[in-house]
């Protein structure tokens, strides 16, 4: 085992000590490259309101990353239900698979709410 700095995040693994699925399925690289332009996204919409463009044009690039940003919480939260849920469920323990369905669902409601 390796020490980690303090602060650090947790090791990606669930408490069965499985990989999360984005981990275990190469997702991760993918999701952290569709961050990083998100984040490129947010940038140039600061320099757009710093350089006093059009409304319209800013509300638009909001727009775009707001999808983009809705794309990543879709990919993360197939593989929730992919794997996640689905280890919970196959592993016969109830109270595992009640709380990831509780997980699943409040974050469902969350993206309703956003709606």
């Amino acid at each position: 085992m390796t020490d980690s700095a303090p602060g650090a995040a947790p090791p990606a693994a669930t408490a069965t000590g499985r990989p999360y699925g984005y981990v275990a399925n190469d997702d991760k690289d993918a999701l952290i490259r569709r961050m990083r332009r998100i984040e490129g996204q947010a940038r140039g919409i600061e320099r757009m309101i710093t350089d006093d463009r059009y409304c319209i044009d800013i509300l638009t690039q909001i727009a775009a990353a707001t999808t983009a940003l809705e794309t990543v919480a879709g990919i993360l939260l197939d593989d929730h239900v992919n794997h996640c849920v689905r280890h919970a469920l196959a592993s016969g323990d109830e109270a595992a698979a009640a709380e990831k369905t509780k997980e699943l669902l409040e974050a469902v409601h969350r993206f309703i709410r956003t709606r």
